[in-house]
């Protein structure tokens, strides 16, 4: 059965609930959690704001370094050919950010990898001990010093005409880093695949946050957290408005080894390749 849990962040036993939902099914949602849910309202609004103009055309991004503006069907999902229907912004600490987003999005980037500190925290103290001893390093060392993780802002557009046969807004793909803290988003749409191919809405009540683990933990932890495929569906003809949503991928630092032959900083780099953001 899969069943995601949702968990109480202040309970007492909500560290095992969460690794045992993160381990059952690559997915588990908070409530009542530390991130204040009136800035998560400020960002989208802000945000919207931002999506709407021209003026997000100046910080076009470096394929370099990945940061900035990414224009409507930038990436594709790993293994497929068509582009997902989203434009997005990529957001790492210190850099270039419009003025009229920059505090509300400073202000969440620094809550929400203290929340996901925390998080893997407990995914530490609770896989069991074979697991935690195969760790090249604790989970929340591989985040000491890291400049790497990524807060992503995405406008999903209102579905037009004229679009490829199976474009959707984020095809089915599987996350690469270690976990994704995902802001409920605007509408839903967010899915999740269970072990038999079946699809399932991830809950998404407002204020709520879903994390779901991502390739590097999967393997550095030996399979034991799965990185599960999701996608976001279109919406239905009757409510074919906007979404926008906002994940934080919790990366490590690029030296950080996940298996005896693999560093974080050269799967990354093989990931960015697959998915057309990197040449």
């Amino acid at each position: 059965m899969f069943n995601i849990a949702t968990v109480d962040f202040q309970a007492p036993d909500a560290a095992g609930q969460f690794t045992r939902s993160m381990h059952e099914t690559g997915f588990a949602v908070l409530r009542n959690h530390p991130i204040d849910t009136a800035l998560i309202g400020e960002l989208y609004k802000v945000w919207a704001g931002f999506f709407a103009g021209d003026d997000k055309f100046d910080y076009r991004f470096d394929p370099e370094i990945q940061d900035g503006y990414f224009p409507f069907k930038s990436e594709n999902a790993k293994d497929s050919a068509v582009k997902d229907l989203k434009e997005f912004y990529h957001v790492y600490p210190n850099r270039r950010l419009p003025p009229p987003v920059k505090g509300a999005t400073d202000r969440m980037y620094a809550d929400l990898r203290t929340l996901g500190d925390t998080l893997l925290g407990w995914i530490q103290a609770n896989v069991p001990a074979a697991v935690r001893d195969a760790f090249f390093e604790p989970l929340p060392g591989m985040m000491q010093g890291s400049t790497s993780t990524l807060f992503r802002i995405l406008h999903y557009p209102p579905i037009g005409e004229g679009y490829e046969p199976g474009a959707v807004r984020a095809a089915a793909h599987e996350d690469i880093n270690l976990i994704t803290l995902l802001v409920t988003g605007s509408e839903p749409g967010l899915q999740a695949q269970d072990t038999a191919g079946n699809w399932h809405d991830v809950p998404c009540d407002a204020g709520m946050i879903a994390v779901n683990g991502g390739d590097m933990l999967k393997l550095a932890s030996n399979n034991y957290i799965p990185a599960t495929p999701h996608r976001v569906v279109n919406p239905p003809p009757e409510h074919n408005v906007s979404r926008y949503s906002m994940p934080m991928f919790l990366h490590p630092r690029p030296d950080v080894r996940l298996s005896a032959d693999l560093t974080a900083g050269a799967f990354l780099d093989q990931r960015l390749r697959e998915i057309g953001l990197k040449k």
